[in-house]
């Protein structure tokens, strides 16, 4: 029997184990999957184990909702950090590892504000917009959201020839002016999610490096609730990242692997 607690960040849902004593076999994706299905399973977009770390307070490790280990998730960044002060590892502030390297957060008012890694280049190739927020994401601006087809559109551009061996999320983004409203097709999900993390903050540097802005914050609207991404420019240069919004536990329990 495995115990489990369900976090969710504006809607993208996350199972969390306490993997300190790594017994979790993470090597059985099947079984990963079987875990995150929600007709069958727990149900989530993806499942997150906490480890130790020698050099910071804790290690995350992420696996998509396919089973398989993925790229930074900056919504299960900041439920990880939650799980971490809930099991007394943390207190206010904390350093933790993930795939891409360090990462600072802090508890805050309106959740947690989770730093992200700097980021450098932004690519244009027609009306999208490619960058990487510690994980792959196409921005695209479009008119409206509200009967407009992300699975399909973003299946589309996910599984081109481009993308289709490594795979790509992608962002579809209305600027409202004073907020962002955005949906996102993710891969290793492979279907709409309700938010994402790295998501809202790729759009957030496409949208400031499109109007000029060398500071944050901006609002960004997901189906699944609000967060803020903030931001410093120098230059070229996107540093002092922060991804800021809840990340609230669902229910905990056991399931027999």
């Amino acid at each position: 029997m495995i115990e489990f607690t369900k976090y969710q960040g504006t809607g993208n849902d996350f199972i969390l184990i306490d993997d300190r004593n790594q017994s979790f076999p993470a090597a059985q994706a099947e079984q990963i999957a079987y875990l995150c299905d929600r007709r069958f399973g727990i149900g989530a977009d993806g499942l997150i184990l906490l480890q130790n770390d020698e050099r910071s307070d804790f290690k995350m490790v992420y696996f998509n909702a396919d089973g398989h280990e993925g790229s930074m998730c900056g919504n299960g960044g900041r439920c990880t950090v939650k799980f971490a002060h809930e099991l007394g590892l943390i207190s206010g502030r904390t350093e933790f590892r993930a795939v891409d390297g360090l990462h600072h957060a802090e508890l805050v008012s309106q959740g947690v504000a989770l730093h992200m890694n700097d980021v450098s280049s932004i690519s244009t190739l027609d009306t999208n917009f490619v960058l990487d927020t510690g994980s792959p994401h196409l921005v695209r601006f479009v008119d409206q959201l509200h009967e407009f087809d992300v699975v399909g559109e973003g299946r589309g551009i996910r599984y081109s020839p481009a993308y289709r061996q490594d795979g790509i999320n992608v962002n579809f983004v209305v600027d409202h002016g004073d907020f962002l409203e955005i949906r996102t097709y993710e891969r290793g999900v492979e279907d709409e999610t309700l938010s994402c993390g790295t998501g809202a903050t790729a759009a957030a540097l496409v949208w400031a490096q499109q109007n000029n802005r060398t500071e944050g914050p901006v609002a960004l609207r997901f189906p699944g609730g609000e967060v803020q991404v903030n931001w410093r420019k120098e230059e070229d240069l996107f540093t002092d990242i922060q991804l800021i919004g809840p990340a609230e536990e669902t229910f905990k329990g056991t399931v027999k692997w």
